[in-house]
């Protein structure tokens, strides 16, 4: 049986497994239906052996390239 795992846009309360930084990959593994959620760098690291492993890769990374809004006042 497989749990089906909705896309949602990632925050800040989702972290990196491998380091806690904040995650900006998620991915959705095919056999199992379970999701690892990757900062950019570790999921650069990882990508090219655990893509082809995943139904659904979400890579928001181009977000860390978006600066913040400036607070009116």
């Amino acid at each position: 049986m497989t749990a089906a795992v909705a896309t949602r846009e990632l925050n800040s309360l989702d972290r990196c497994d491998r380091c806690g930084a904040q995650a900006y990959v998620r991915a959705v593994l095919e056999s199992s239906g379970g999701e690892l959620l990757f900062c950019g760098h570790h999921a650069r690291a990882v990508e090219a052996n655990l893509r082809p492993l995943t139904s659904e890769w979400q890579d928001e990374t181009a977000r860390l390239n978006e600066k913040a809004p400036v607070p009116a006042g």
